[in-house]
């Protein structure tokens, strides 16, 4: 702890499950705190009222942090995250836009839609043609084996111990729909890695489950992210998947653009707010000064990247190839001297090259 350094708060989108460093803290080499998203952790009420999880009142949380802190640690302060902690971050600059110095969001969606097809057309363009068509083919060689892959994920299930809210064979085909997503989105493996649809039910179901993890679909996990798919559903916007090159194929999921929102909480009045993205995202692109963007340019939340305008000072960084995983250490050369030098500027310090 030194007063005269930097402050970095981290504002977190979820619950805080480890003891870690932030990036930008072993940078700057200074102070730092980290924030526990409401809703998530130990941050739950005792009674999940919904109305109260929104943007604004995060933000409300995140300066009220600030206004505790800041008058023992009085030197430069600034926000970062990751994910949907970055757009809390984003958030924290749109309700309170002098609350601390500088600004850093990673990876950080600003969603337009409540199911933003630009998503939807980011696979459409994303990558090589052929690596795009291979997998499209490995999809759709899942659903051809459908008979012989559902045992198999039976099995996988109750050797995980997992529970599938949406049933076995609609958790199979959310799972084949999702995995082009999360394919682009963690860039845990390559086109060459991807089976061909030839090969046995058991190499593709392997490869489905090691890139498009099931236990995004367990219950227990559907229960922890219950509060993001709220503020998804009601005000930061998700993505669907286009289902028309598997229509022949799927049985239980029918619609041409299959939702997200049976994640959400259930019996509960969701009203999407469909003017506060747009707002948040005009007011960043005229006002968004002291900010940094960090982006993997085949992340499929680039698609949804923020636009900074010609009248501030805010610089967005995409790395060539990046993904989900992308982070100021991500970048090389002249890219990363220029992240660095624009830090030093905005907080008057000196980084160790």
């Amino acid at each position: 702890i030194d007063f005269d350094k930097p402050m970095v708060m981290e504002t977190d989108g979820y619950a805080i499950n480890s003891k870690r460093k932030t990036e930008l803290a072993n940078i700057l080499k200074c102070n730092e705190l980290i924030v526990e998203h409401r809703y998530f952790g130990e941050s739950k009420p005792d009674s999940m009222i919904w109305k109260y999880l929104n943007t604004a009142q995060a933000a409300a949380d995140h300066n009220r942090i600030v206004e505790i802190f800041k008058p023992i640690y009085n030197s430069k302060w600034v926000n970062t995250g990751i994910s949907k902690g970055g757009q809390t971050t984003i958030f924290f600059k749109y309700y309170y836009p002098n609350a601390v110095d500088v600004w850093v969001p990673y990876v950080a969606p600003l969603n337009l839609e409540q199911e933003d097809h630009r998503l939807n057309a980011f696979f459409e363009k994303v990558g090589t043609e052929d690596c795009r068509e291979k997998i499209k083919e490995f999809q759709r060689a899942l659903l051809e084996n459908r008979d012989t892959i559902l045992p198999l994920l039976k099995k996988h299930m109750e050797e995980k111990k997992y529970s599938f809210p949406l049933g076995l064979e609609k958790t199979f085909e959310y799972a084949v729909l999702e995995y082009e997503f999360a394919f682009w989105q963690w860039g845990k493996t390559n086109c060459e890695d991807i089976p061909e649809p030839e090969a046995s039910p058991e190499i593709l179901f392997k490869h489905l489950y090691t890139t498009s993890s099931f236990n995004y679909f367990n219950s227990s996990s559907i229960t922890y992210y219950q509060p993001f798919f709220y503020q998804a559903y009601s005000e930061i916007g998700y993505y669907n998947y286009e289902t028309s090159d598997f229509s022949d194929l799927l049985v239980d999921v029918k619609d041409k653009y299959a939702s997200n929102i049976c994640f959400a909480p259930q019996n509960v009045e969701i009203k999407y707010d469909k003017d506060l993205m747009k707002n948040i995202n005009n007011y960043i692109y005229e006002n968004g000064n002291n900010m940094l963007f960090i982006y993997g340019e085949n992340d499929a939340w680039s698609s949804t990247s923020v636009n900074i305008g010609p009248n501030t000072n805010a610089l967005k960084m995409v790395k060539m190839n990046g993904n989900h995983r992308t982070r100021i250490k991500s970048f090389e050369g002249e890219e990363k001297e220029k992240i660095y030098s624009t830090l030093e500027k905005w907080l008057n310090v000196k980084i160790e090259r």
